[in-house]
């Protein structure tokens, strides 16, 4: 290695480049094996042909100008960094926001429910009410010992609504009542399903490398902080 002069090494790392072989992870992580690769990956040449990989467009690079490739590659880098991270937050901020949605409807929902069967349970009470007064009011019909029949005429004194129109009232608001919990129940699931999916969502998302570049942490943050502290050398 140390035999080979530094013109032939250049050589290597920009044709390396130019081949899409050697990225500027690798151009940085090259930099950092000893003081003459360092240098020698520090060539104009070099990061002129990164840049123009890298960040291609009409005017990515110009000869004339005072920064040296390296600088213009770091400020570059720089700039899509910041848009990779806000593009990150929007989409991090969009998927909580859908999670709050979703679970302000299930908690919307699950009162709906209680509601709901509260009426069921008060419309079966009801029910089962006048059903004894229909009862009592056939039984009257009937011969029976005085202290029942008392009773049963009572019982049937004490409603003060026609029995048979209301036994049917309550009979369809109790159907009603079924349906009703029948699509609380259905959209409660599904907002349960979209709670659970925005909830893998976002554990997917912050998984992703790019969500921490200023701990550092994960596989590529790691590299990012390697790649920027060699860009600044």
């Amino acid at each position: 290695m140390s035999s080979l002069p530094d013109e032939i090494w250049s050589r290597i790392i920009e044709i390396g480049t130019e081949k899409k072989i050697l990225s500027c992870r690798d151009v940085c992580c090259i930099s950092m094996s000893c003081r003459r690769f360092c240098r020698l990956s520090n060539d104009d040449s070099i990061w002129s042909i990164l840049f123009s990989l890298d960040f291609p467009s009409p005017k990515s690079l110009s000869l004339s100008t005072n920064p040296s490739p390296k600088s213009l590659y770091k400020s570059r880098f720089e700039t899509e960094r910041a848009l990779k991270v806000a593009a990150y937050r929007r989409a991090v901020l969009n998927i909580e926001s859908q999670i709050a949605i979703y679970s302000m409807n299930l908690e919307k929902l699950q009162l709906q429910l209680v509601g709901e069967k509260e009426k069921m349970k008060a419309v079966m009470s009801e029910l089962t009410n006048l059903e004894k007064v229909r009862q009592a009011s056939v039984a009257l019909n009937v011969w029976q010992p005085e202290t029942i029949r008392g009773r049963q005429k009572q019982i049937v004194e004490q409603c003060v609504v026609p029995v048979e129109y209301r036994i049917d009232a309550l009979h369809m608001e109790l159907r009603v009542c079924k349906m009703q919990i029948e699509i609380f129940n259905k959209s409660y699931e599904d907002e349960k399903c979209k709670l659970k999916a925005g909830k893998e969502g976002l554990a997917s998302l912050k998984y992703h490398p790019l969500h921490d570049y200023q701990s550092g942490r994960g596989i590529d943050g790691r590299n990012l902080k390697r790649k920027k502290r060699n860009l600044k050398k």
